[in-house]
């Protein structure tokens, strides 16, 4: 579930217009809402939480968090205004502080124990701000600085307020107030050179640099396309650079290597993807990454950790080592100088250990945990996590299930117990369990120790009770107001003034709350409304405000407990009075709240085949192109190879996405072309198959206008003249010879000739895939549907695309679906069509051999 923080500059500098009259704080606005409009077109989005927080003093500054729900958010962000200083630092770590509330109660950090990639809360921060200096109260900063002090209990265990799964990325507004007669600059937007800039690296994110309206929606774009589960990690060289490799892809070793100066390589501060599980959706793992200490039971306390672990690599080609069934975890590198490097040497058989410095117990290095290694097919590159100091417990394992057949002798359990010495106590649990799923014998202790001291486990209990206070604390202070500084109080001593209880106003309010008089209607005063009157029906009509079950008049009992059993029970859809249109009006600020809409939606189901690709949203435009291809970071410049992209038809360069004549009159036959690839198709074979309550039998073979209207409407092949067009081959459904069509009240005679009208479409193999996997989903869907009617399968099989081999599997996937769901009716229909296919391929088969005997 990723968390997206917006933090918004609210100070006085905001308020500045532009060349287009509008504020920096409306454009921040805009910006945000047409973020979460570019988010909401993934359907992971679903999940998402949004926060957002100002610059105001903490904890006011927080005006949506943990509990509130995206309506909040949508009402705080519309009614920010800009009034203050520019107190980035203060702000920045109020919004650290707010994603860590509930890290130490979770235990996702999971402190002295090693960290594991898969405990995650993937956390995009985004800034909005004008660049300006950073003021306070203390003056002018010329640097960014957060304050060290943390409300937060157990701040201390981390040497930066964020963590790696949390990145800040900032748009820094510099958009002028005057237009500009200079041309728009394009390519990529370029980073901003205020203080921020550096937190932003640091945390593994950037900046931009945001000088026209038309680059703030290019950077949304590429921030839309950040959102990614992922943690950042600092990866550094050790040793001497690697021999260089030959075009053969062999080492080199006659060409000198540049091992002392520095390359980009050498030193990446990237993040690695960690994909969720599919069928779960939550990522699960294996080994975590060792800590950079050896935990010890005379430790007092725990060391401060950095944010990002620093995993060294060594440039030594070795050979990559798994084992059956022994788990290991695989992430893939974010594109980087040190991905491209790897990639480029094109050795995907071999690999660079990973290590983490003072690990290990008897070694400053430490034991390598896993490899860097570039994909089969020189991609990508993974970071492979293994055991700690794999080299030595796979071949250990090895021998085991194949030389002692899980009966080790002595030596093995000496050579294994030399091992487990050199691992730290927080990997003992992760190898039980691994060794478990492999069926090995139980060979580590139940009794498992953790390697921390009492008191520092004593002490990080102590810590998870005072950070729930903490957030308590914090969250009930969420959308509270700032208190207003008020001025000088003056107490009024002349004692001129009438006590309220002597108000006449007041003691006839009084009277009638406890009941000894009932207000009427019509002793409402309107002399203090003029030209206002209330009309009344009836003038001696008075409210029911019953306090007392005895005041009710006898006739009127029935009716007064209808209306409490309503109000009680609710049994009303909707409030009297309201008719059932007004139940659906939505005031004009709530209708973007599509979020909580979407909340109260079921998980939608998985698909049936995970083969099919998945299609592009295409809603309000079929034609709508994949705009993720508009990349505007320098490190998309290291994907390696190009992207190929599968045409589908209806886009440009495509021969379907010509304009559509509205007038068709001559429709050629492609018979002529199957025949020459020695395929004889039968006539409209499936129409003739389809029973005669399905099609059409007036004589033409052409369905009604009543039948076509029927049809669904994202049916494409329905053309709107009232035509099914069979797509691919230009020919009718029925294989008519003579019809009447009716475009626009006129009358037009369709004689189809062959060889009248050269056959300009041209369907590609990528083309016939792409038509063949949507007709396969249409199917799917078709056979689910109730009732018996089963004119739209056997039309979508009419328009499968290939040789009678393909249609002929098509039917035999149909008949299995309508197996599924118990469609008898409709698989006796489907066996005759197979039938009628089968008795075809004969056919072209006895045809064929008997030209090549007369040959």
């Amino acid at each position: 579930m990723p968390i997206l923080l917006f933090l918004i500059d609210t100070s006085a500098s905001m308020n500045q217009r532009t060349d287009l009259g509008t504020s920096y704080l409306d454009i921040a606005k805009g910006a945000v809402e047409l973020f979460l409009k570019l988010r909401a077109r993934d359907p992971a989005s679903r999940g998402d939480r949004y926060m957002l927080v100002t610059y105001d003093e903490p904890p006011y500054c927080i005006k949506a968090g943990w509990k509130e729900n995206h309506a909040t958010f949508m009402s705080e962000l519309k009614n920010l205004q800009a009034s203050g200083l520019t107190t980035l630092g203060q702000a920045l770590r109020s919004s650290f502080d707010l994603l860590n509330l509930n890290r130490l109660i979770s235990g996702i950090d999971n402190y002295g124990q090693g960290r594991n990639p898969f405990f995650l809360e993937p956390s995009i921060l985004i800034t909005i701000t004008d660049g300006n200096k950073l003021t306070s109260t203390a003056g002018v900063q010329e640097e960014l600085h957060l304050p060290l002090n943390s409300p937060l209990p157990g701040s201390e265990l981390t040497k930066e307020p964020f963590r790696w799964d949390q990145r800040l990325f900032a748009l820094v507004l510099r958009l002028p107030g005057l237009a500009s007669t200079e041309p728009e600059h394009l390519g990529s937007v370029p980073t901003d050179e205020s203080a921020i800039t550096q937190m932003c690296e640091v945390t593994g994110g950037r900046s931009y640099c945001v000088r026209t309206q038309r680059m703030l929606n290019q950077c949304l774009e590429s921030l839309v396309q950040k959102i990614q589960s992922g943690v950042v990690i600092n990866f550094e060289k050790t040793g001497p650079d690697p021999l260089p490799v030959g075009e053969d892809g062999l080492t080199d070793s006659s060409r000198p290597s540049n091992s002392f100066a520095a390359q980009p390589w050498h030193s990446c501060h990237k993040l690695i993807y960690v994909r969720p599980n599919s069928k779960t959706g939550v990522p699960v793992g294996h080994w975590p990454i060792p800590e950079s200490f050896w935990p010890d039971q005379n430790l007092p306390s725990l060391p401060p950790r950095t944010s990002h672990p620093v995993v060294r690599f060594s440039c030594v080609d070795c050979e990559p080592m798994v084992i059956d069934k022994l788990p290991f975890d695989k992430y893939e590198l974010e594109p980087s100088p040190l991905t491209q490097y790897i990639l480029e040497r094109k050795s995907p058989h071999t690999c660079w250990q990973v290590f983490v410095t003072s690990s290990g117990k008897y070694n400053e290095l430490g034991y390598p945990f896993g490899y860097l290694k570039a994909s089969t097919t020189l991609t990508c590159v993974n970071l492979f996590v293994m055991p700690y100091n794999y080299p030595v417990l796979l071949p250990l394992l090895d021998d085991l299930f194949k030389v002692h057949k899980l009966k080790p002798n002595l030596k093995w359990r000496q050579a294994f117990d030399s091992y487990l010495k050199t691992l730290p106590p927080y990997y003992l649990l992760p190898l039980k369990k691994a060794l478990r799923m492999m069926g090995a014998p139980n060979l580590i202790s139940d009794n498992l120790d953790c390697g921390l001291s009492y008191s520092v486990i004593s002490y990080l209990k102590k810590l998870s009770q005072q950070t729930k206070l903490e957030s308590e604390r914090i969250l009930a202070s969420v959308g509270k107001k700032p208190p207003q500084e008020i001025g000088i109080k003056v107490k009024n001593h002349s004692g001129g003034g009438v006590s309220f209880t002597h108000s006449k106003n007041f003691r006839k309010l009084l009277k009638e709350i406890i009941g000894e008089s009932a207000p009427r209607l019509t002793e409402l005063n309107t002399k203090e409304f003029a030209g206002f009157q209330v009309g009344l029906l009836n003038k001696d009509l008075k409210p029911q405000t019953y306090r007392n079950a005895y005041d009710i008049p006898r006739r009127g009992l029935l009716d007064q407990l209808t209306r409490m059993r309503s109000n009680l029970l609710k049994t009303h859809k909707f409030i009297v009075g309201q008719d059932e249109d007004s139940l659906h009006s939505v005031p004009v600020a709530q209708m973007g709240n599509y979020q909580e809409y979407l909340k109260t939606l079921a998980s939608p189901l998985r698909e049936i085949d995970p083969d099919q690709p998945k299609r592009l949203h295409t809603f309000g435009n079929p034609f709508k192109q994949d705009k993720k291809g508009m990349m505007i970071d320098e490190a998309d410049e290291f994907v390696a190879g190009p992207q190929n992209k599968v045409k589908r038809p209806g886009e440009p360069n495509s021969p379907l996405s010509s304009k559509r004549r509205r007038n068709v009159t001559v429709i050629p036959d492609v018979h002529e072309e199957k025949r020459e690839n020695g395929q004889i198709p039968p006539d409209g074979f499936l129409s003739k198959s389809a029973p005669p309550e399905l099609m059409n039998m007036a004589g033409d073979g052409i369905p009604h206008h009543h039948q076509l209207d029927s049809l669904s409407d994202d049916f494409t092949s329905l053309r709107k003249d009232g035509l099914i067009h069979k797509p691919g081959t230009h020919a009718l459904l029925g294989g008519s010879k003579h019809c009447s069509v009716s475009v626009d009240d006129r009358k037009a005679s369709v004689t189809p000739t062959l060889g009248t009208v050269p056959n300009t479409l041209q369907i590609t193999p990528a083309m016939a895939q792409g038509i063949n996997a949507d007709i396969k989903h249409q199917l799917m869907k078709e056979v689910r549907k109730f009732g018996r009617k089963y004119e739209r399968i056997f039309i979508l099989l009419e328009e499968v695309q290939g040789s009678l081999a393909v249609k002929k599997q098509f039917v035999e996937f149909t008949i299995k679906e309508a197996a599924r769901f118990k469609r008898r009716v409709l698989i006796q229909y489907l066996e005759k069509v197979l039938d009628k296919i089968d008795s075809h391929h004969h056919l072209n088969n006895v045809n064929h051999i008997n030209r090549r005997s007369s040959c």
